[in-house]
């Protein structure tokens, strides 16, 4: 089994990969008005440690920004992988709205 993985979830060696722009990377990011940045990315490299099935190649992250979506404290509040570009476009949508309203409640 390959460690590396294209966005499609293809095998690819490790030259491949180091080849890839870096705007391959982004799938979708979002700035909430709430203080939070939710970010989606390509990771290229399979994450599912230890586990059989498909490799975890895209991750949702949830960091603290200002407005401008500076990041003011790295360490992610809230996080997820997926195994498809759709499985990780749809889990960004869901940790906006998960996100949304947290920092809202009274």
């Amino acid at each position: 089994m390959s460690i590396y993985y294209d966005r499609a979830g293809s095998p690819m060696t490790a030259a491949q990969r180091a080849k890839v722009s870096d705007r391959y990377y982004r799938i979708a990011e979002t700035v909430l008005p709430t203080g939070y940045w939710v970010s989606t990315v390509w990771l290229g490299l399979n994450h599912r440690f230890g586990d059989n099935g498909p490799p975890l190649i895209f991750e949702t992250m949830v960091f603290p920004c200002d407005v401008t979506g500076n990041v003011t404290a790295w360490g992610e509040l809230d996080s997820d992988r997926y195994s498809t570009e759709e499985e990780a476009r749809i889990g960004h949508a869901a940790m906006v709205e998960k996100w949304t309203h947290k920092g809202l409640e009274a």
